[in-house]
């Protein structure tokens, strides 16, 4: 594939390309970039490009933040009374291990060129425009939909405050809206600058919370009991599910905390898509990709493991408070076990918290819905206007239209709309395993590609482990979870509403696939013949502008290693 030929979709008829390196030195990291991609220094002045305003700690904590969201404060319940507590620390653990060898995948091809929005350009340009295609609008729709959802539940998540209870959702809609489109509209740094404290209240807050359930554990709280391992034992360790028989009920809730996991998991790859506004991202991808293993430990692992301790899975308020669908912290088997060991005020402080991780997740959803649009942008398969960046590098057509879909989050104040409403959440269920799967699959694709082109992997700044096994190792994974998500509609009578709501998605993607195929009429890339290197000359010629960062004293190496 020749230079360019990436962006004739786009760029039809453009001046002859230009030295990238040239443009580095004469109009900066942005223009250089900008042109590298486009063909030509026109298009890059007309439309303008993204800019690199995210700094290393910004980066490391959206790494970090990125696996700690409302899963890890509410829905690791469910998974709780459903499977037990062995069931969610061995299934949060397989689904770690599976997450991990994804995201060292990303991790690679993120950091050979660390583009905006990412993902979807991987698949178009290393395995089937049409898989680009597919991932790219089936991302922004899902990124747009959870974006509504996170609203809803953030309005929702107030209510648990008694103050807050006369006052209509649509009021708390209208603030969180306008709060997180201020975030995004003017500059990345300030959408930077959220995430950093959002994540960071997030972390100091599942630290406390471990520390807390050692104390409690170990006999620690005003009611001194010592709980130990005590509720593996009564009522156990493994909850039967659908099934009556042992063997099979325990399998079955172990495997339904895969699925559970795995929604909890999502959106760890927003790292990637934040590469192309990324300063240094050379290094500090790397940097953020290489600790995900140790996130998934010491976050979901530890996690798992201490609600397990603190909590039976048949506490009778967790499961009222999940029947009843209360709001708020009353379903967080945190606040539960924060009532069971008699501590005051902190059910208070875990609702904020987790207000806070829905505002935040809605916050990152539309940053990473904008920047998804933005590729494919890029890659010819949404409108060119979405292109254009303002002075400060942000999208904001893209930024714009994402927004707009946050309005639909109104709808979940009315009873009637709201089954409208969630309908519209049902469509999302498994996009981030699709997502996730293409990763693995463009990953395949790229590491033939390097070894066809002759690109020894041993030269790249970040190479991941045991490739291209551990890619396929995950595809696996997350393959056989997209199939039987939805085991449990079929017993013990079938359930029609249930099996929409698990399967639905497949069909979605593979229609958008589909008829990207046939509208292009697209064919799988011959690694030989696959762009690596387009936008790369940019990228090489500003890796030399980036300013060495040498720690004064023992703090400053402290940050540095933490951000």
């Amino acid at each position: 594939m020749e230079k360019g030929e990436y962006v004739t979709e786009k760029g039809m008829g453009a001046p002859a390309y230009d030295d990238p390196a040239r443009i580095v030195e004469d109009k900066g990291v942005r223009m250089g970039e900008a042109a590298d991609m486009y063909g030509d220094l026109d298009t890059a002045e007309e439309y303008g490009y993204v800019t690199r305003g995210l700094k290393s700690r910004h980066i490391q904590f959206i790494a970090l933040g990125g696996t700690i969201g409302t899963g890890l404060f509410l829905g690791i319940g469910r998974a709780l009374t459903q499977a037990g507590p062995l069931s969610i620390l061995l299934g949060y653990t397989f689904t770690g291990i599976a997450v991990f060898g994804m995201m060292q995948s990303l991790g690679e091809m993120a950091t050979w060129l660390p583009l905006p929005g990412a993902i979807p350009q991987f698949c178009a340009r290393y395995v089937d425009g049409a898989l680009g295609f597919a991932v790219g609008w089936n991302n922004w729709y899902s990124s747009a939909i959870t974006l509504c959802a996170e609203i809803s539940a953030a309005s929702l998540v107030i209510q648990f405050w008694q103050g807050a209870v006369g006052i209509n959702i649509a009021a708390w809609i209208t603030i969180i809206i306008v709060v997180i489109i201020c975030l995004n509209i003017f500059a990345v740094a300030i959408y930077g600058e959220a995430e950093f404290i959002f994540a960071s209240i997030k972390i100091i807050t599942i630290v406390g919370l471990l520390i807390m359930a050692l104390c409690v554990d170990l006999g620690g709280s005003p009611t001194h009991d010592r709980i130990g391992f005590r509720y593996w034992k009564n009522p156990g360790a493994m909850q039967l599910y659908v099934s009556s028989d042992p063997n099979t009920g325990r399998f079955l809730g172990l495997f339904s905390t895969l699925v559970n996991a795995a929604f909890s998991y999502g959106g760890v790859e927003m790292v990637a898509v934040a590469a192309g506004e990324a300063e240094n991202p050379r290094k500090n991808i790397p940097k953020a990709v290489r600790r995900v293993f140790w996130r998934i430990l010491f976050f979901y692992v530890l996690g798992s493991l201490a609600i397990g301790v603190l909590v039976p899975y048949n506490d009778a308020n967790l499961l009222s408070a999940q029947s009843n669908g209360a709001s708020g912290a009353a379903q967080s088997p945190w606040v539960i076990a924060i009532y069971r060991a008699g501590i005051p005020a902190l059910p208070s402080i875990i609702n904020a918290v987790i207000l806070t991780s829905a505002s935040s997740s809605a916050n990152a959803f539309l940053y990473t819905g904008s920047r998804y649009l933005y590729a494919l942008a890029q890659n010819g398969q949404a409108p060119r206007f979405l292109l254009k960046c303002s002075k400060a590098g942000v999208p904001y057509w893209a930024v714009g239209i994402t927004a707009s879909i946050s309005l639909l989050t109104y709808m979940s104040c009315s009873t009637g709309a709201n089954v409208v409403f969630e309908w519209f959440q049902n469509l999302t269920t498994i996009a981030s395993l699709f997502t996730w799967c293409s990763i693995c699959i463009a990953y395949v694709r790229f590491h033939a590609a390097l070894k066809a082109q002759g690109i020894d992997r041993n030269t790249l700044v970040f190479k991941s482990p045991w490739q291209p096994y551990t890619a396929w190792a995950a595809f696996v994974f997350f393959a056989i979870i997209i199939v039987f998500n939805g085991f449990f509609v079929f017993s013990p009578s079938f359930n029609v509403d249930n099996f929409v709501t698990s399967y639905v998605g497949i069909p979605i993607f593979f229609v958008l696939y589909g008829f990207w195929k046939v509208f292009k009429r697209t064919k799988w890339l011959n690694p030989a013949d696959v762009d690596l290197h387009t936008g790369k000359a940019a990228l090489d010629a500003a890796d030399l502008h980036w300013p060495e960062q040498h720690p004064r004293n023992i703090i400053e190496r402290i940050w540095f290693w933490i951000a």
